[in-house]
């Protein structure tokens, strides 16, 4: 069922890394549930695979730091995301997009890692820590070094990760989420175990009275080759009264986006999504937050 030519479990981190330098076509597994289905497709036939599996005392942790930064291990499983307490407190639109994930067997065993090493578009996860401007923190020979994450994708299925690192934690600093409220909406075929047709994910900081939408951030999954950000939309509608901006910000939005057709949805459709859930996902954000809208 599934043709693998070695699997290698690393014990740490450094040995991890020497097994991807010492094979130049091996190929990392954490949860397997994107690596496997390569392999059973043919896609990855007769690959060596090096595991992170047992990494978890190194690579699993989700912890507030003491400047109140989040940090997340990639190994971090989507459920793991959810249902943590420093997620729930600090950053829940997180745990409610890793929520939505899969269903609950891939949500076991998904790691946030893979979500965002895949480079895929649809990542559930992934326009949330767009909109969180979530920093990689990558590992390697030469040692760490941090990559923002609107650096991190390079084309459809490519991110700035070198064969031979790893990403080793997913930080979301403080100033990205401390006063802000959000939501992820996303919109599928069907209502669980699908990917998305689009995602979009709005975090919001209003006034004190919460009459205005002082800054406004919105992020989108498949309305481009990547998860994207619409500093249009974002420029257009932050300092608006909140009725306003839930108004305006869908057709802001379209200035950004690139959608395309696919079997799932046509282009006008996605576009269409966009002006639409744009609109819904920063009213509720706003609500979160206390707006009476």
């Amino acid at each position: 069922m599934y043709d693998i030519g070695s699997i290698y479990s690393a014990t740490s981190v450094a040995d991890a890394i020497r097994a991807l330098q010492a094979d130049p076509a091996a190929v990392v597994i954490a949860g397997g549930t994107d690596v496997l289905i390569k392999i059973r497709e043919g896609k990855l036939a007769g690959c060596s695979l090096v595991s992170i599996h047992e990494l978890g005392e190194e690579l699993k942790s989700i912890a507030l730091a003491d400047n109140g930064d989040v940090e997340i291990g990639p190994l971090s499983t989507f459920r793991d995301v959810t249902f943590s307490d420093v997620i729930r407190q600090s950053v829940p639109v997180l745990g409610e997009a890793t929520d939505q994930a899969g269903g609950p067997q891939l949500r076991a065993a998904g790691t946030i890692g893979g979500n965002v090493c895949n480079g895929i578009t649809s990542a559930d996860s992934a326009s949330t820590l767009m909109a969180l401007d979530a920093v990689m923190v990558v590992r390697g020979p030469a040692g760490e070094r941090r990559v923002p994450i609107s650096q991190w994708y390079k084309g459809v299925g490519k991110v700035d990760l070198a064969h031979d690192e790893l990403l080793v934690k997913i930080i979301i600093p403080r100033e990205s989420y401390a006063g802000f409220t959000g939501h992820y909406i996303k919109y599928a075929q069907r209502s669980a175990m699908d990917i998305a047709t689009l995602g979009v994910s709005c975090l919001v900081k209003l006034s004190a009275d919460k009459q205005t939408a002082e800054t406004v951030k919105l992020a989108f999954g498949v309305a481009g080759p990547v998860p994207m950000r619409s500093p249009a939309a974002e420029a257009a509608v932050s300092g608006l009264p909140i009725g306003q901006a839930i108004e305006d910000i869908g057709k802001a939005a379209l200035q950004d986006v690139n959608p395309r057709t696919s079997w799932r949805a046509s282009r006008e459709f996605r576009l269409q999504l966009v002006e639409e859930l744009s609109g819904r996902a920063l009213r509720e954000a706003a609500r979160k937050g206390g707006a009476q809208v």
